[in-house]
């Protein structure tokens, strides 16, 4: 088991297309194997939020859909952006599909941005280019992927050991990025918090508390004026 300086296992943010049963469905077998290899994971659909079952919960709470969608998307953003910069070390990429996930090409970029370790998986010929992936995609990873799903624990680790993992300093992020990061570590904290309870309802609601827009004042009182990195009603 990979381990960092402190002990504790190597984290790893397993990056992909989640949009039907079947993509889910491999990304959770990749999470799996790297579980099973010791690595601490963290899986957006299964261990964040999944976008359309909390918009459906904000719609039945009287939210219009584009507005709900609008603030929910700026939870998973910052919930996201928190775990790529600060909660993870390293990211395994799954580039399957016609063309690669959107989302999981911007979270490739953000590790390989902060010097952080990446290895990419892709076992699907639609998104060739006279043979290889996109160079722009690949040039991340030193333009190696892989084409068998159980090569990523082995290649994650060689990957590791090539070079130290990166320390980010917070205070050293630009500005945007570090409203981000401290938004998504509320959200991850209070998500953390009522672990025990936790369902959809209760991650809409957290949702709805900390990043719903100041119009929600009229439905339940609560100020909404300031930031959801001011709010302190979910800290107390």
């Amino acid at each position: 088991m990979l381990t960092q300086n402190g002990g504790m296992p190597v984290r790893v943010y397993c990056a992909g297309p989640l949009f039907n049963e079947s993509e889910r469905r491999e990304m959770t077998e990749i999470a799996d194997l790297l579980e099973e290899a010791g690595y601490a994971i963290y899986l957006p659909h299964r261990d964040g939020m999944e976008f359309r079952l909390i918009l459906e919960i904000l719609e039945e709470r009287g939210w219009a859909k584009a507005t709900a969608a609008a603030f929910l998307h700026a939870a998973i953003f910052a919930l996201d952006i928190y775990q790529l910069v600060i909660e993870c070390d390293a990211v395994v990429w799954n580039l399957n599909g016609r063309v690669p996930d959107e989302g999981a090409v911007s979270e490739a970029a953000v590790a390989w941005t902060l010097g952080k370790p990446i290895v990419a998986y892709s076992d699907d010929v639609r998104s060739l280019i006279s043979g290889r992936v996109n160079p722009l995609l690949v040039g991340m990873v030193d333009f190696d992927t892989l084409d068998e799903m159980h090569q990523i624990p082995k290649a994650l680790r060689d990957t590791i050991n090539g070079s130290p993992l990166p320390q980010v300093h917070e205070n050293s992020l630009p500005d945007k990025i570090r409203k981000s990061v401290r938004d998504g570590r509320l959200l991850w904290e209070v998500l953390q918090d009522r672990s025990g309870q936790l369902n959809d309802a209760v991650i809409a609601e957290v949702v709805e508390e900390l990043f719903a827009p100041d119009v929600a004042q009229n439905q339940n009182g609560t100020d909404r004026n300031a930031s959801p990195s001011e709010t302190a009603g979910w800290q107390s």
